[in-house]
């Protein structure tokens, strides 16, 4: 199960939907005095649009990467015609002046700040050019944050450490080799010990699974050898499908409750995930055969709802797109 033409068409026309629907939209903002009571659209030119500022930010993504596979989709020259207005030196420059405010030191860290660094990679000029102050400024937050944070957070929200290493890391790859290995340094330190995982998930408001995000970010960060032989550690049942609970899709009871929903942003992060740790196996490993498997049942369970009610519409393309668009 793949991305399509067709299912291209019908994800992006989500995105452009709501990506510059400005209300209804969750702040991540402390306001230091009146003076900061603010449309969402002044404060953030570029990303007010998708709910929330980081759901803006991967719709773009997802935009971006959707208009690469298929330039000459329907879609295609309006999403071309969304970037030329949003992505201005002018927009930009508000973007990144507001991360100066003495508050803003925790907004939307790690995961805004990941994502955001994905969406410059696959921005095409001239956007990306525009966006790239931005991306820098974000990009430097990961290097003053990283060796302070001696503990990395498991939680299968927002704050997960090891989601973020992983989007962000093909940005240090390409643009700052120094971040990359600071990152390599850091995901060994987190998680380098850890063995026989035990897969306390789902949570009830999880969109990601903390033992495959985990997983995951090992096998982008580390050599191949080194991978093999820390997955044997830390899950060493793979191939007999255990843990049972993470090849399992989660049951979604109420698809308009913002965090119930997210549990089909897990069913999509699992299949991701799944997908992309068994590119380390070979062709006639079971754990290979396992965990494509179980990525297939999990994005069946989630993909028919990815345009359904609001509360999941303004985000869960984005994880249909990590999930199916393979390279």
């Amino acid at each position: 199960m793949t991305l399509d033409a067709a299912l291209a068409e019908r994800l992006a026309r989500v995105a452009l939907g709501h990506v510059t629907l400005e209300f209804p939209q969750k702040l991540d903002q402390v306001l230091e005095g009146v003076e900061d009571l603010k449309r969402p659209r002044d404060l953030h030119p570029v990303f007010h649009g998708s709910f929330d500022w980081h759901s803006c930010v991967h719709a773009h993504w997802m935009l971006a990467r959707l208009r690469r596979r298929y330039p000459e989709a329907g879609f295609a020259a309006e999403v071309a015609a969304r970037f030329d207005a949003a992505f201005t030196a002018e927009a930009v420059d508000v973007e990144r002046t507001y991360l100066s405010r003495p508050s803003t030191r925790g907004f939307e860290r790690p995961y805004g700040w990941a994502w955001l660094l994905k969406l410059h990679l696959e921005l095409e000029e001239p956007w990306a050019g525009r966006l790239a102050p931005l991306a820098e400024a974000f990009a430097a937050r990961f290097r003053a944050h990283l060796p302070l944070a001696t503990y990395p957070v498991r939680h299968g929200v927002h704050s997960n450490t090891a989601f973020a290493l992983t989007l962000a890391a093909e940005w240090a790859e390409r643009f700052d080799p120094s971040l990359l290995m600071l990152m390599r340094d850091t995901a060994w330190r987190w998680y380098g010990t850890d063995a026989g995982a035990q897969a306390w998930e789902p949570s009830g408001e999880d969109f990601l699974s903390p033992v495959l995000c985990e997983a995951l970010v090992m096998a982008r960060l580390l050599p191949s050898a080194e991978f093999h032989d820390w997955f044997e550690r830390f899950l060493p049942e793979v191939a007999s499908g255990e843990p049972r609970a993470i090849f399992t899709p989660a049951v979604v009871s109420d698809r308009t409750d913002g965090r119930i929903v997210h549990l089909d942003g897990l069913n999509l992060s699992r299949a991701w995930c799944f997908r992309e740790i068994a590119k380390q196996s070979a062709a006639g490993d079971p754990r290979r055969a396992a965990m494509l498997g179980a990525a297939d049942r999990h994005i069946l369970a989630a993909l028919p709802h990815v345009d359904g009610h609001y509360m999941g519409a303004h985000w869960l393309a984005s994880f249909a797109v990590l999930a199916l668009d393979m390279r």
